[in-house]
């Protein structure tokens, strides 16, 4: 089910909401949430909603030992536990979705002739697992309490505004608010502004854009590669760029903003990454959640940059292979994960970021082209079609500077265009930084009204257009679902 489907908008999440605020008590509102999280989940994937269970119980389990062991006088029972729940969750990934990647590889490398199990990925594994983990691992440092009833870990893990594409929770972030939070108005209605803006980043922006993506590389438009021209090539690129970005980020706005109404609060996933002016600052501001979970828990346990060079690039290949197996069982993500460590290698250890930082522009543009290439191995199928799309960007083919299509695509999404470039910069932060700066509370005061007024003229224009795309069943599936 897709936060940006009718089903969804118009029965399960009124439905929800109903019924949450008219039960009594926190338990039965949370015992309440897990059932219509497992319901959500169930919808997309009936057979799949077993394993994470399992994976549910299995950490449960995990979570129970580590307590128990880590007071004891002894630590080996306590690694022993850790390696146990590594182990699991990581199996679980292994054989759902790396085993027919590794399989075809031997076959291809030895000459084997391995059956392929054929496994359907199942949605969101790779956010439920890490979700798993981060709970053990923080209970296993006593940066938060086990829990003695396994249906509040089971909500922790399942809770369906973050269960499909994250973002990633941290356990001791929210562990206070699974039995203390507080629902309050105030809270309920940022949560549906936030739903609000996500949902039009999704369906107004990224599905647009994915439109156009998809006319220029996969339509057939063009009957050899070699006749798309520089500037179509370019167009894909940038295109998909703006294409990816609206899409996860309208997604954990989403999941936020649901976190919200439930009287969760979710740290941001993304902070305007496209002004970044490094790619180590790049990678603060995209996908925050994954990042910090590389950075506590394999990154710093690895010794981060406290000995030496030597280590600190071993430390930094490490992350980055996995960061890129994480994304996908394919070699584009596993190369895509090693272009993005020579970049930070190359930054952490000249210190080209932080001269980047002080050239404004320069550092801009230098990031945007490292990052819009990247996407480009992102995307592709395998690593020829990347290699021959960024060969086409560069005009290797003697292919021509540009062309009908091109003109004609960015004719027809000009508007498109102008909203998404805004979009990346933080107009909204400064607006909010001028109104705290001479005192103007929105909604509030002869100031303050007209700006409230205006803001939900929008958020109602916004919602108004996506329910009309909506009914027009203009809407594709979120992106990252696959991973």
């Amino acid at each position: 089910m897709l936060f940006s489907s009718v089903e969804f908008l118009c029965a399960f999440l009124p439905f929800t909401l109903l019924v949450y605020y008219l039960l009594p008590g926190r338990r039965l509102r949370n015992h309440f949430l897990l059932l219509m999280s497992l319901f959500f989940y169930a919808w997309g994937e009936p057979l799949y909603v077993l394993l994470m269970l399992t994976c549910i119980v299995g950490n449960y389990a995990f979570g129970l030992l580590a307590a128990a062991f880590h007071d004891s006088a002894g630590r080996w029972p306590s690694r022993l536990n850790l390696a146990a729940m590594l182990v699991f969750n990581l199996g679980l990934l292994a054989v759902y979705k790396y085993s027919s990647f590794v399989i075809s590889n031997l076959n291809s490398a030895f000459g084997l002739n391995l059956a392929d199990p054929g496994f359907v990925l199942p949605i969101g594994i790779s956010f439920f697992t890490f979700q798993g983990m981060s709970y053990v691992l923080d209970v296993y440092r006593g940066q938060a309490q086990a829990r003695l009833n396994v249906l509040d870990v089971g909500l922790y893990v399942a809770f369906f505004p973050q269960l499909i594409a994250g973002p990633i929770v941290r356990y001791n972030t929210i562990a206070a608010e699974i039995d203390g939070r507080r629902e309050k108005w105030q809270d309920f209605a940022a949560g549906v502004d936030l739903f609000i803006i996500g949902l039009g980043k999704k369906v107004l922006l990224a599905n647009n854009f994915a439109l156009v993506v998809d006319k220029i590389l996969d339509s057939g438009t063009y009957v050899y590669a070699q006749e798309m021209s520089v500037a179509a090539a370019w167009a894909a690129a940038i295109g998909y760029t703006l294409q990816i970005y609206f899409d996860f980020s309208g997604y954990s706005d989403m999941a936020l903003g649901l976190g919200r109404m439930f009287g969760f609060h979710f740290l941001p996933n993304f902070n305007y990454p496209y002004i970044a002016r490094s790619v180590t600052d790049f990678w603060r501001r995209w996908h925050i959640s994954l990042s910090s979970w590389f950075r506590d828990y394999v990154y710093i346990p690895l010794g981060g940059n406290r000995f030496g060079k030597q280590r600190l690039v071993l430390n930094l290949l490490l992350v980055w292979l996995l960061t890129g197996l994480w994304h996908g069982a394919n070699w584009t993500f596993i190369v895509w994960g090693l272009y993005y460590f020579c970049f930070l290698t190359l930054e952490k250890l000249t210190g080209l970021n932080k001269l980047l930082a002080k050239i404004p522009l320069v550092g801009n543009v230098f990031t945007l082209f490292v990052v819009i290439i990247g996407w480009v191995i992102f995307r592709s199928s395998d690593l020829p079609s990347a290699l021959q799309h960024i060969g086409l960007m560069f005009g290797l083919y003697n292919n021509p500077l540009t062309d009908e299509i091109f003109i004609y695509q960015l004719l027809e999404n000009r508007v498109h265009l102008a909203v998404a470039l805004l979009a990346c910069l933080p107009l909204v932060p400064a607006i909010k930084s001028l109104c705290q700066r001479f005192k103007v509370q929105v909604g509030r005061g002869w100031l303050g009204a007209p700006l409230g007024i205006v803001r939900d003229g929008v958020l109602l224009v916004v919602l108004v257009l996506v329910l009309a795309a909506l009914a027009k069943g203009s809407y594709n599936p979120f992106i990252y679902f696959n991973f």
